[in-house]
């Protein structure tokens, strides 16, 4: 397929036959690269034709174009000159939108729900100084779920360059649940308003002379029909937009019509187009949410067991004992591995949709209520959720369980993605309690000790299974433990990092100790008075640094009057897409760098 510079390129071409076969070069094209190098399937391969419209209408300089998550942009990133083989790969392209690659990103992208908000921004600059040009915003793929999109929504009735297009695909990464979604359906499915709607324009149409100016009070009618067809007519329009649709998503020809009248508007303009996820590619049509995010087919044979799924097992096998246990998800539920729950225990589960910090003060509403609510959610999507932990949650005194998954840096996803920055916002709230299970074999010993908690408790994981467990580990948890004979050198980590610190044991058994951290939050005073023994101390830890637990440890051993030496090694900054196994070798975590980071301080 040849490659496009700018959008002007697609300009160019101005056949709808010419387009449609772009679209099935497009399409095919995203299938192979995905294939080798992973990333968002269905999601990419339903917004082909849209991104096409748009660009053809919108692509002009002065106007700008805001991705909301940015998992639907790689038709965008083709079209705007670049190479998408490189993509998620270390060194390539990232799986969402990034300024850094290229000026036609105006922001870095990966949560779901703020692109209205950033927009109002752009579009505030536009109207202050007068500016040329059109922002507009491409959301959809379950965000229009997220509580930020509404309030944005809420203010922008006077954003009158501001442009929405709604990706409605009836699909989140899990199904859309809640009245939103089944609001967007009632106008996709109402035969009572799209019969009046399209007789009345086609016989407008007709008219000769008089049909534009007639044509011109279409709009008006079209409003005045929505009102008789949904009482109080549209939610959108209530916000002081001009809503067009719903349009077929997949009609490039009907879809840059209805673009080019909300270009010529002086007013914000919500466009409802209505597409398929997945489209073009039968296995990914069936079953959207298997192909929402694909793994690489090179990859190594993944292993059955990993965190994620012994979660699933967990707390299936826990609600059949206990009835007072509730999931909840904030549509992850595949991703968090609660389809089962969902199945076994319809009554006691909630997806939320992608409403994170509604998830939070619903386990708490529920935790008044006497049930026992545990919110499963990646790291990095909990972050969305602070306020609603310290308010809701710990200022109560309720107790929920946050099945932290994702924890620590996940690969390919990238900047947005990775679970760094939930154990220094945990660290920094009081009346919290945080298990960091190293192995699959802890992770039903740490639920357990969660059930008998009275406080918020918090069991952090990564992705994926086990690394390296040697046999002299014991079975038992405890909040912390010691293994090794020297007083020379410790070692201290917790979660899957402990496997390296493991090997340096078997490497350098003379002259390391290491000290294993289970409960990480909050530290024992027992824990800190023991390290003061040893001579030098090397902390490594899969987290942001600043407010981390070895910030944390450094202090305690101060407040106790530790005179040796104290080094620490976590993660500072934003981490970049690459594999797993890069990543950790970047911020010094692996085994190698383990040992020469040891070797060039300490030996």
């Amino acid at each position: 397929m040849e490659t496009f510079s700018f959008p002007e390129d697609l300009k160019k071409i101005n056949d709808i036959n010419e387009l449609n076969n772009l679209s099935f070069k497009i399409r095919n094209k995203i299938i192979s690269i995905v294939s080798k190098n992973g990333g968002h399937l269905s999601s990419n391969l339903g917004s082909v034709e849209a991104t096409i419209s748009m660009l053809k209408v919108f692509g002009e300089k002065d106007d700008c174009i805001v991705w909301d998550v940015g998992h639907q942009c790689y038709t965008y990133k083709i079209l705007t000159g670049r190479n998408l083989e490189s993509i998620r790969t270390k060194g390539g392209l990232s799986g969402f939108t990034s300024q850094d690659e290229s000026c036609y990103d105006k922001f870095k992208s990966g949560h779901a729900g703020n692109s209205i908000s950033l927009a109002l921004g752009l579009s505030e600059y536009k109207i202050k100084e007068k500016k040329n040009g059109k922002v507009v915003v491409f959301i959809g793929d379950g965000a229009m779920t997220c509580g930020l999109a509404y309030e944005g929504l809420n203010n922008a009735c006077f954003a009158n360059s501001l442009i929405i297009i709604l990706n409605d695909n009836s699909m989140s990464i899990s199904k859309n649940v809640g009245s939103i979604s089944k609001y967007l359906s009632k106008i996709r499915t109402n035969d009572l308003y799209l019969n009046l709607k399209f007789n009345i324009k086609y016989f407008l149409d007709k008219v000769p002379i008089l049909g534009k100016k007639i044509s011109n009070r279409f709009s008006d009618l079209n409003f005045k029909l929505r009102s008789l067809v949904f009482n109080k007519g549209s939610l959108f329009e209530n916000l002081g937009f001009r809503y067009y649709g719903p349009v077929d998503g997949h009609n490039i020809f009907e879809m840059m019509n209805v673009m080019k009248i909300a270009k010529r508007s002086n007013f914000p303009v919500l466009i409802h187009i209505v597409s398929k996820k997945g489209k073009g590619y039968l296995p990914a049509e069936l079953n959207p949410e298997k192909f929402h995010g694909v793994a690489k087919s090179n990859n190594k044979i993944k292993k059955s067991r990993s965190f994620s799924n012994e979660f699933g097992r967990i707390i299936c096998d826990f609600a059949s004992k206990n009835d007072k246990i509730y999931a909840i998800t904030a549509a992850m539920k595949e991703g968090v591995k609660l389809t089962d729950f969902s199945q076994k225990f319809s009554e006691r589960f909630c997806d939320v949709g992608i409403a994170e910090s509604h998830a939070v003060s619903f386990a708490a509403g529920l935790s008044a209520a006497g049930y026992l609510p545990v919110f499963a959610v990646y790291s990095t999507f909990l972050q969305r959720s602070f306020d609603q932990i310290i308010h809701d949650v710990l200022m109560q005194n309720l107790k929920i369980i946050l099945a932290i998954d994702r924890a620590g840096l996940i690969g390919e996803d990238g900047e947005s993605h990775q679970g760094i920055f939930d154990v220094p916002m945990l660290n920094s709230a009081p009346g919290i309690v945080c298990y960091s299970p190293s192995f699959l074999s802890e992770m039903e010993n740490c639920f357990n000790i969660a059930l008998s908690c009275e406080n918020l408790i918090a069991i952090r994981y990564p992705k994926g299974s086990d690394f390296f467990k040697p046999n002299w580990i014991k079975n038992e948890i405890n909040d912390f433990e010691f293994y090794g004979n020297s007083k020379k050198t410790l070692i201290i980590t917790y979660g899957r990092i402990f496997s390296f610190a493991c090997q340096m044991l078997e490497n350098f058994p003379e002259q390391i100790s290491i000290l294993k951290l289970t409960k990480i939050i909050p530290l024992s005073v027992e824990c800190i008075l023991k390290s003061c023994e040893y001579e030098k101390i090397l902390f490594f830890e899969e987290s942001y640094k600043s407010g981390s637990i070895s910030d944390k440890f450094a202090s305690l051993l101060l407040q106790n009057k530790y005179k040796g030496i104290f080094k620490s090694v976590a993660i500072d900054g934003f981490i970049k897409h690459a594999t797993v196994d890069e990543q950790l070798h970047e911020c010094m975590l692996d085994f190698q760098s383990m040992k020469s980071f040891y070797l060039s301080q300490f030996s």
